[in-house]
């Protein structure tokens, strides 16, 4: 059964919000529990353990799936500043808007494009954040990914979308003169996690190539397959981060 916990418990430094990949239910975080934590903007779900603090983005009911506008980034972010974390890693599965970036590509991004409406904590004062990803929390992927001998991109341009609908073949020539790769989530974490002065990056997946890259039609379910196939990787680059900088402060950038 969920828990509802107080903001007064102390967590490890590390935080994840993914997708694609049931962190909850690999071996290193198996005594992971099932928490609710109230925040002032809305409750959010996390699997707790002494290594990290997890968040399904899309919760964990495959029927009844929280599709990309629905996600409550306020809350979720807020919720992991709220038990101690200070840095958090967002894992993405996205489309590639290069040919030669071919499905399986693993980027760690260095920057995002977010043209559309973006939720904010701000609504009452025009507070004016500098959008930024966390280039410490970069680095240090970029070394575990080197480190376990898993090819990493280490720069790369995150266009995010609306959603939940894909882009259409226009959208996507126009897009692909400014961006390397295509998603509907990360910029609207590190945007929040700005916001909330917690230190964010992304470490994304290519599952698919954009809509009219290449002449074979898009088809939602090879794009689920994809991810699928990547998850391995991007797990061991997780896990391998979270098992060397949670807890110990060596993660944290101050």
């Amino acid at each position: 059964m969920s828990t509802i916990i107080s903001r007064k418990v102390t967590m490890p430094s590390v935080g994840i919000i993914s997708g694609t990949i049931p962190l909850h239910e690999e071996e290193i975080f198996r005594y992971m529990k099932k928490t609710v934590v109230k925040t002032e903007f809305g409750n959010a779900l996390i699997f707790v353990s002494e290594m990290a603090a997890f968040i399904p983005r899309h919760g964990v009911d495959a029927d009844r799936s929280i599709p990309p506008h629905m996600i409550n980034h306020p809350a979720n972010l807020k919720a992991l500043q709220d038990m101690g974390v200070k840095e958090v890693i967002g894992i993405n599965s996205t489309g590639s808007l290069k040919r030669e970036l071919k499905p399986g590509t693993i980027i760690i991004p260095d920057d995002y494009i977010s043209t559309s409406v973006t939720p904010t904590i701000f609504h009452d004062n025009a507070i004016h954040t500098i959008p930024i990803i966390d280039e410490g929390i970069r680095k240090r992927l970029i070394q575990t990914s080197e480190n376990l001998g898993i090819n990493a991109l280490k720069n790369g341009v995150y266009w995010q979308t609306a959603g939940p609908r894909l882009e259409t073949k226009a959208e996507i020539r126009m897009i692909s003169q400014f961006a390397d790769i295509i998603g509907m989530t990360m910029a609207s974490e590190a945007i929040i996690a700005a916001e909330l002065e917690l230190s964010y990056s992304g470490i994304c997946s290519v599952d698919n190539y954009a809509n009219g890259i290449v002449e074979k039609p898009l088809v939602p379910d090879e794009i689920r397959k994809g991810a699928r196939k990547n998850a391995r990787n991007m797990m061991e680059i997780v896990k391998k981060y979270v098992s060397e900088f949670s807890g110990s402060g060596k993660g944290k950038t101050g």
